[in-house]
């Protein structure tokens, strides 16, 4: 089979793919549906030329195009080219507006919901009508619904996944909603705690509703949120069955909840720190570290916090091995734990443990590394503060010693 290459034409100036769907935007360059709408979601300018795009401007579709796209591909399918089938356009902005309306007849919900979930996943043009046609609330209306009947039927997997598709941040009616109707948080962590149901998928959908909904909701409204809810928060981490974006958006949330009222000493209590530990021992990819860390950083600002660190078999051992091993920011976090744990909880135990598991060591290769001079100083720091204890250790130099007495 010989190699065939594609028409420069024919390949997408943002994604350097051959278009399924090529479009034309008002400065007159053509690209594919779906980067182009990608790209204007974050920006108004032209990748190309440059030029603004106003935000209302329509993408044309650029038929000719794509049908010699499609007989090139047919042409070509003895080479390993698959046709292109044509693509679906964007729903009118009426569909939408019809479509929400119709949630509210409880005869039509379920035809309704699995209707609204097939557009929102054509392309990223519908999405944003059925947003704006207000389906976020209506959809989250529904969930509430079914959690205040106790009925987890048909519909549930459907409407989560919408809110995941269609949700905006920066809308107002949404915020409103979220801060407002105070059961959606709820009906969220019931969607987690539902016994009989094991749909990995959905739950996903559920706590990567509650990230977002918890990353608009206002400081009072964080302050309210019950212990239950952290406990079902820090369940997603023991759940074999989720993926790791799961993870990360559990991680979001109580984060996002930590500093408000009493809800670190909530988490706490529900566990976190003993979780977070045991998530991190796993060896988890880069960025689930950085979240543990930073949470870690904070449940460490506490006397419990720190306790439950210690206690655990592998907690001062985990910390240190992660520096350099992850990111600048992980490093920071970690020898902030540890100097948490040296000046406030320095028992003689914990500064020997310490001193076991290479943690000291660490902190010296921290004051002599090219790490940034405020993380070399916290090191250091720590290194002075104990140096009586830690002063037969080999890592720690004469010079240390004798320029650092206390």
């Amino acid at each position: 089979m010989e190699e065939v290459e594609i028409p420069q034409y024919f390949v997408c100036p943002i994604s350097l793919q051959m278009m399924k769907d090529p479009v034309t935007a008002v400065t007159g360059i053509t690209y594919d549906r779906e980067s182009i709408e990608k790209w204007l979601s974050t920006g108004i300018s032209c990748p190309v030329t440059k030029q603004p795009i106003p935000k209302d401007s329509e993408l044309t579709p650029n038929h000719t195009l794509r049908r010699l796209i499609q007989a090139w591909c047919l042409a070509n399918t003895n080479n390993g080219i698959e046709r292109i089938s044509t693509p679906k356009f964007p729903i009118d902005k009426s569909i939408a507006l019809k479509l929400v309306r119709d949630l509210k007849f409880p005869q039509l919900e379920l035809t309704t919901l699995k209707k609204i979930e097939s557009l929102a996943l054509e392309n990223e043009k519908n999405k944003k009508y059925i947003s704006e046609a207000g389906a976020t609330k209506a959809v989250g209306l529904f969930i509430v619904k079914c959690f205040k009947e106790n009925r987890f039927e048909n519909g549930i997997d459907e409407a989560l996944n919408i809110l995941r598709l269609v949700w905006t941040a920066t809308d107002q009616e949404t915020k409103c909603f979220v801060n407002e109707n105070h059961d959606f948080i709820d009906c969220l962590t019931w969607v987690l705690q539902f016994q009989n149901y094991n749909c990995a998928e959905s739950k996903t959908h559920a706590i990567l509703v509650l990230k977002m909904a918890t990353g608009l909701m206002v400081s009072n409204r964080l302050e309210r949120l019950k212990p239950q809810f952290f406990k079902t928060i820090i369940k997603v981490f023991r759940d074999c069955t989720m993926p790791q974006q799961a993870t990360k958006a559990a991680l979001h949330v109580l984060i996002e909840a930590c500093p408000h009222g009493r809800n670190r000493t909530r988490i706490i209590d529900a566990g976190a720190v003993f979780e977070l530990i045991e998530l991190e021992l796993k060896n988890p990819e880069k960025r689930v570290t950085e979240l543990v860390f930073h949470l870690l950083s904070h449940l460490c600002g506490t006397a419990d916090g720190r306790s439950q660190v210690v206690g655990h078999a592998g907690g001062i051992a985990m910390v240190s091995k992660k520096i350099f091993r992850v990111s600048p920011g992980t490093d920071h976090r970690a020898v902030q734990i540890l100097s948490q744990i040296a000046r406030y909880s320095g028992t003689k135990e914990v500064l020997v443990e310490m001193l076991r598991v290479g943690a000291v060591t660490k902190l010296c290769m921290v004051m002599q590394s090219d790490s940034a001079e405020c993380l070399r100083n916290k090191a250091r720091e720590v290194l002075r503060l104990h140096n009586n204890v830690w002063s037969n250790s080999p890592c720690i130099s004469v010079y240390l010693l004798t320029r650092y007495t206390r």
